[in-house]
């Protein structure tokens, strides 16, 4: 018998679930906060002999590196939190466990292998050994305890080890995550999120703390332990996975915007005075997880939230590739161009701004020209394939005549592809036209990493179709991504 992916919830199979374009538009705004924290650096990881920080006033650019300080660990535990929810979310019961697992691979490793060469015939080959960036290339770099390996090639990519972790283990943690008990869920999340204060405080009381990293105020051992080691990264994973659970069982409550967006403002403050490695993601996984199943609750109920406008899902949906961009872009493309040179505030910020937009269209090049086609030509297998064309084939009545597109997608005719970014994308069956669904009364949702999707279950819905250059599709992490 071939091995398939279990219903979420035992008993009969749960209703079709609903878009979440809201938790796209999140996905930017984590992206942002990586993007920062890399562009104020106060050494180069590629050029140390000088900063990336462009900012000469010392008072600003200090202060801007303290603000933005715990930005970077802060945007890769939401992904990975939103990774395991939107992942649960669009869980397709029964399909085999060989396509879900093709998809993931897909998803992830198309991006990362341009960038891992560009990386490498830009800069990283005159340094980097093959001991080096062999375990890069392959996303095991990670569960090395060398900082100068995780962090090698395109150093962004460490986030993805993580990721891959999660997309091979989804199927064997859903049939655990699926036994508990809808009352005792409350529980079980709260455990999760205490395990990572847990691997924090064992990092800190057990974990030899010298020599210390230049930036980071730990030592190498205890980094990779509490924040590139991918087991340790499994409980903000799992905890997604537990909320999805309760949103699908309708058991998370209605909590005003305003509630939500303080409780993120005090977990990140928070993050800013405690002390390491706390404020890497034990201070602000809470807020983290209640603003993503509120946000996931709002879209069920179609409640609009101003995350899921058209631009803010394009920035969704490219942030995987905005993320992955960074290590070159910023690392390696502002000292190429401009050296160690700071600049007064106004040229600053816009050394800051053209910095953003190069990351960008870098972001939008990955998702438009690899990772779109990756997913649309490589996710499926022949046999797949093949059905789905036996499908389109079938005889005229399996599909009211004249029916719309909504209705072929419900009856089953048309492939939907979905995304980490929480966007279905029907594709029609003769030309392969991308058709992205990005309403909050659209259909199914599915993983943020990686980054950065799966393929879900549909819901005759209406579809609002944006312009072909907005297409959805996947992007872990992070992981992601992430930093």
């Amino acid at each position: 018998m071939t091995a398939t992916i279990p219903e979420v919830d035992t008993g009969a199979p749960g209703p079709r679930r609903k878009a979440l374009p809201s938790l796209t538009g999140m996905r930017f705004f984590a992206a942002l906060l990586v993007f920062f924290i890399h562009s104020l650096q106060p050494i180069g990881p590629v050029d140390p002999t000088g900063p990336v920080n462009p900012f000469a006033d010392r008072s600003v650019a200090q202060g801007l590196l303290k603000f933005f300080g715990p930005a970077g660990y802060l945007g890769v535990s939401f992904f990975f939190l939103l990774s395991g929810f939107v992942i649960t979310w669009s869980v397709r019961p029964g399909e085999r466990l060989t396509a879900y697992w093709r998809r993931r691979v897909v998803k992830i490793f198309p991006n990362h292998l341009v960038m891992w060469a560009a990386a490498m015939l830009l800069f990283a080959s005159a340094y980097t050994p093959v001991s080096t960036w062999l375990p890069n290339l392959f996303l095991v770099n990670s569960w090395i305890n060398e900082f100068t390996v995780q962090m090698s090639v395109n150093a962004p990519s460490w986030s993805l080890c993580s990721e891959l972790l999660f997309y091979l283990s989804f199927p064997f943690l859903l049939l655990a995550v699926r036994r508990v008990r809808t009352e005792h869920l409350w529980w079980w999340a709260g455990g999760a999120a205490a395990a990572t204060a847990g691997v924090a405080l064992v990092t800190r009381t057990l974990l030899p703390d010298t020599p210390r990293l230049p930036v980071i105020p730990l030592s190498p051992t205890q980094n990779w332990f509490n924040y590139t080691f991918p087991p340790m990264r499994m409980f903000e994973f799992v905890l997604g996975m537990l909320l999805a659970r309760l949103v699908i069982a309708g058991r998370w409550p209605r909590i005003p915007a305003g509630w939500v967006v303080a409780l993120l403002a005090a977990g990140y403050a928070a993050a800013m005075y405690a002390p390491a490695p706390f404020n890497f993601v034990s201070v602000t996984v809470v807020p983290f997880g209640v603003a993503i199943a509120s946000v996931a609750r709002a879209d069920v109920h179609g409640v609009r939230t101003r995350l899921d406008g058209r631009v803010l899902v394009w920035l969704g949906n490219v942030s995987f590739g905005f993320y992955l961009c960074q290590g070159v872009v910023i690392f390696w493309g502002r000292q190429k161009l401009l050296g160690n040179g700071q600049f007064t505030t106004p040229v600053a910020i816009l050394v800051m701004i053209g910095m953003f937009a190069a990351t960008l269209l870098g972001g939008w090049l990955l998702y438009a020209c690899v990772e779109m086609p990756a997913m649309r030509h490589l996710s499926r297998s022949r046999a797949e394939r093949a059905e789905r064309a036996a499908a389109r084939s079938a005889p005229a009545d399996t599909v009211t005549t004249g029916a719309g597109t909504a209705d072929a997608v419900a009856a089953g005719t048309v492939p939907l592809v979905a995304t980490d970014a929480g966007t279905v994308i029907p594709v029609t069956a003769d030309a392969g036209t991308v058709i992205p669904m990005a309403t909050g009364t659209g259909t199914v949702a599915a993983d943020a990493g990686a980054p950065a999707g799966l393929v879900a279950e549909a819901q005759a819905a209406p579809i609002t179709p944006i312009t072909p250059a907005e297409p959805s599709a996947a992007a872990g992490s992070g992981p992601v991504r992430a930093s």
